[in-house]
């Protein structure tokens, strides 16, 4: 029997910023256990609540950003349950009237680009945090995450394998990080993943029974532990087995997922409208300068660069993904088209790819889209200094990992630390013939119609000349001395 899983994603988005959903407290990470709390995020009697303007615009242009139809007038509900770390009882969240619905997320897999429709987005707040003391017999509670703003976006259930599920978690956070909309930490929980599953036959179009595996906090873990339900699960029906609906954690160390209790349905949470707050309504002007404020969003970049730049595929999806990265590269080859330099988005990204992201943090976090250690200006200059033969490729990384330490132009760095490039023909003709006497066998495949055996033969020759020698110039020499010698072996 072959089965497949049914998946959808439930993301929970913390927005960027200063203070909570519903009240004035910080929202920083760091900071000592229950010092941002107040009356309002812990629910005293008689505090009321008062929406933050900057969630509703960071939510609205996720929403935007997710081609999701946005509600003039939403409405804000009470859902209730009880745990520790939730004082009120109950989140305001958002239910039959979400802030968004009707999207649709693009993204790539290794077999190609898919999509998956998104249900909803809508806004609430956060609940404390607990810490299981197991040694200590004991469970902590914090509360100054209480209230902080949230975008939840729910997936539709479209999603067939664990890694397209994990490549559209992947999009999905890249895209809210580029928008300025969340940082995008799984590390700290700014962004946590809840997937839902269920198992049928192939070919059948009936879903099975769902089961939620709560709190994933990586790409890897959202893989596996979709692979542990669906043979779980499968391997359930197979024996005649009823797969009960269930919420369930995902352990690591085992390598499984483990009941956490029976999965609850929205009457469970008697939700009903907030007696607190109004509906939210939005002006379509609000709506439309949102929209209007968004940048260029990745998958749009990655097709330009591929369509209108010639980049190849992997190089534009990787440059896409960093944004300072893609703007530091658009930057440096507008000045090298400028300048008359041949080929200049080649160049411009074959260095940044291989050198500059090196120095940059990984994709899809907020330290990611901060500026890169060099500007353009002097990035440009230095690609130039290799174009028009003044240094090689290995002085230029040289230089380069000077300039982040201060202004100095890269001319400079070449003139004072003499990483000219040697172009002394004659020079370069005594070293080459001394590289071709020591290596008689490389001479002699060579000839004998191995074209790969002169990389070898000019690296010999440059790194002689300690880095400094022209390698053009060098293989062009190699070639004309090799030609000579076959000429003189030929008619001896």
């Amino acid at each position: 029997m072959t089965w497949e899983s049914v998946i959808g994603l439930e993301v929970h988005a913390q927005l960027r910023t200063r203070s909570k959903m519903f009240c004035g407290c910080a929202t920083r990470f760091g900071d000592p256990p229950n010092t941002n709390v107040c009356a309002v995020c812990t629910g005293q009697p008689g505090a009321l609540p008062v929406v933050n303007r900057r969630a509703v615009e960071l939510g609205c242009a996720a929403a935007l950003a997710l081609g999701c139809a946005v509600r003039t007038t939403s409405r804000f509900a009470r859902k209730s349950y009880f745990y520790p770390d939730l004082p009120k009882g109950f989140q305001i969240s958002q239910y039959e009237r979400p802030l968004a619905e009707h999207g649709r997320l693009e993204f790539a897999t290794g077999t190609g680009e898919r999509s998956v429709g998104i249900v909803r987005l809508h806004l609430e707040e956060d609940a404390g945090r607990s810490t299981h003391d197991a040694a200590g017999g004991r469970t902590l509670v914090d509360l100054s995450r209480c209230g902080v703003p949230l975008a939840e976006i729910v997936t539709a259930p479209e999603l067939r394998t664990p890694d397209e599920a994990s490549d559209c978690l992947r999009a999905l956070r890249l895209l809210l990080v580029r928008i300025g909309a969340c940082d995008g930490s799984l590390e700290r929980g700014s962004l946590r993943c809840d997937v839902n599953v269920s198992v049928r036959r192939a070919g059948e179009s009936t879903l099975g029974t769902r089961v939620e595996v709560k709190n994933l906090n990586s790409y890897r873990h959202v893989r596996d532990a979709l692979a542990h339900e669906l043979a779980r699960q499968s391997e359930a029906l197979e024996r005649g087995e009823a797969v009960r609906p269930q919420t369930r954690s995902w352990n690591d160390a085992a390598g499984r997922t483990e009941v956490l209790r029976d999965k609850e349905e929205a009457p469970d949470y008697r939700y009903f409208p907030e007696p607190d707050l109004p509906p939210l309504v939005l002006e379509e002007a609000f709506v439309e300068r949102v929209r209007a404020e968004l940048p260029e969003l990745p998958l749009a970049r990655r097709r330009r660069f591929e369509r209108d730049l010639g980049l190849p595929q992997r190089d534009a999806a990787v440059l896409a993904a960093r944004g300072a990265a893609a703007d530091l590269f658009e930057a440096t080859a507008s000045r090298l088209a400028a300048a008359g330099v041949e080929s200049p988005h080649r160049r411009a990204s074959g260095f940044i790819l291989t050198e500059v992201l090196r120095d940059l943090p990984d994709e899809g976090t907020e330290e990611a889209e901060s500026p890169p250690p060099v500007d353009a200006d002097r990035l440009a200059e230095l690609l130039r200094l290799v174009a028009d033969g003044t240094i090689s490729n290995l002085a230029a990384k040289d230089v380069y990992r000077e300039l982040p330490a201060g202004n100095e132009r890269p001319a400079a760095i070449v003139a004072h630390k003499g990483l000219a490039q040697l172009s002394d023909a004659g020079s370069i003709e005594e070293t080459a013939r001394r590289v071709l006497a020591e290596h008689p066998d490389a001479a002699a495949r060579f000839r004998a119609g191995n074209p790969r055996v002169l990389g070898f033969l000019v690296a010999e020759v440059v790194r002689r000349l300690e880095g400094r020698g022209n390698p053009r110039l060098a293989a062009e020499t190699l070639r004309k001395l090799l030609a000579g010698e076959g000429e003189e072996g030929s008619h001896g």
